[in-house]
């Protein structure tokens, strides 16, 4: 049988229809297919780009930073030398309170009713002191008074009436009696006097009869009486010399069971050994500063940073930051200590600090002004070890020589070398 024509023109079109799908399917599967070369470019990670900061122009400041504990400055023992008393040693009043404050020129403490007053030196007092006592003890004591403003003559080693008057102005200052010379002196004294008296009457005497002589008439030759004149004027001076002498003995004292000397003072009691009606055996109490320290510990390397003068700061934690100064460094094997002390604290502060760990900081170098700054991490080192950095210009690397001044924070002072330039702004490579 023959297809008619209309049959004919149905197969041609789904014939086209066949093949006009195969191929757009063959083109999306073609499209599909890639070579190993292509995947491998399309996996591989991108072209590694430079990570760049602008240079800056800041401030820059070295610093010690660290934590330390609190305390009061400089804990003593305090001991009175009793030996010179001729009864027992009993305490009597003015016993300390634990954190009350010791002041100079005034009692520490009484035995036997006298008073113990504290003055600040470093010699302790180890024998009484009266007129015609020598040494450097006694240089020490004359300084001290002449601090305190009571005029003690000519500052030196001699004990004179000028010091003992100067003692007497110490005790009377402090509230109390002067100490009284011992009985044999005064009893010396007592004696002197009534040697002059008679030799007074001597004198008076001797004068008399010299007089009557002259008056009788014909009586030419005075040689007797005028020599018991003159031998009764020689009595008399020397009696007035002893006298002087004895009251010069017979000035104030300053007994040794009276006076503490402490290497300073004003103090804070931080024990108190004894109790009223209690005998003194060694060791009264013990204290320390009257002003509050931070004490914190730094390396070898650290310690070659600072020196005692240097300023510094305190974080009380609350907010507040307090001025400060290192007051001194001291050495134990290879541990080293900084004692920084705060310049004023208000009562509150001062609560805040006691037996607390704070933070502290001791700038220890800075810049003059704003400097040219890059972060450490842009410097690097050339072949001959001088430091450079690397700036990126219309997207180039250029390597800058820099000299490199003082490091902080994570940043370091640069200086372009030479013809170099390096201004605010450029942006140097930090990493890659």
């Amino acid at each position: 049988m023959t297809a008619s024509p209309k049959s004919r023109r149905r197969v041609l079109v789904g014939v086209s229809a066949v093949a006009a799908l195969s191929l757009g399917v063959g083109v999306a599967a073609g499209s599909r297919i890639t070579s190993p070369e292509d995947a491998a470019a399309k996996t591989a990670p991108p072209k590694a780009s430079q990570i760049t900061v602008p240079v800056e122009l800041k401030a820059l400041a070295s610093k010690v930073v660290g934590r330390g504990d609190t305390s009061f400055d400089g804990a003593v023992n305090i001991r009175v030398e009793t030996s010179g008393l001729t009864t027992p040693a009993v305490v009597t009043g003015k016993v300390p309170t634990v954190g009350s404050t010791l002041k100079e020129g005034k009692a520490l403490l009484e035995i036997t009713g006298r008073p113990v007053i504290g003055l600040a030196g470093v010699l302790p007092m180890y024998r009484t002191l009266s007129p015609g006592s020598k040494g450097p003890d006694v240089l020490q004591l004359e300084q001290t008074l002449d601090r305190l403003g009571f005029d003690p003559g000519t500052v030196d080693s001699k004990y004179d009436l000028d010091t003992a008057n100067a003692v007497e102005q110490l005790y009377e200052a402090a509230g109390y009696d002067a100490p009284e010379p011992d009985e044999r002196l005064t009893q010396t004294v007592d004696a002197a006097k009534k040697n002059v008296d008679q030799a007074k009457n001597a004198l008076r005497q001797a004068r008399r009869a010299l007089n009557q002589a002259k008056a009788m008439p014909g009586k030419k030759d005075l040689s007797v009486e005028q020599g018991a004149v003159s031998d009764a004027q020689d009595n008399l001076d020397d009696a007035e010399t002893a006298l002087a002498d004895a009251r010069f003995k017979a000035g104030t004292p300053l007994p040794v069971s009276e006076v503490v000397f402490v290497k300073s003072l004003p103090r804070r009691v931080d024990d108190v050994k004894v109790e009223r009606g209690g005998t003194v055996n060694g060791v009264v109490m013990s204290a320390s500063g009257a002003s509050l320290v931070v004490t914190l510990k730094v390396d070898a390397q650290t310690h070659e940073r600072l020196k005692a003068g240097m300023t510094a700061s305190l974080d009380l934690g609350d907010g507040t930051i307090v001025p400060a100064t290192v007051r001194r460094i001291t050495r134990n094997a290879d541990q080293y200590y900084v004692v920084v002390a705060p310049k004023s604290l208000t009562a509150h502060q001062l609560e805040l600090l006691r037996d607390a760990n704070v933070r502290v900081t001791i700038p220890v170098k800075s810049t003059n002004g704003k400097v040219l700054a890059v972060p450490v991490a842009a410097l690097s080192a050339g072949p001959d070890g001088s430091s450079r950095v690397e700036v990126l210009r219309d997207g180039k690397v250029e390597l800058i020589p820099v000299t490199v001044g003082l490091s902080a924070d994570g940043y370091a002072q640069v200086t372009p070398a030479g013809d170099a330039k390096l201004v605010q702004g450029d942006q140097v490579v930090v990493g890659r």
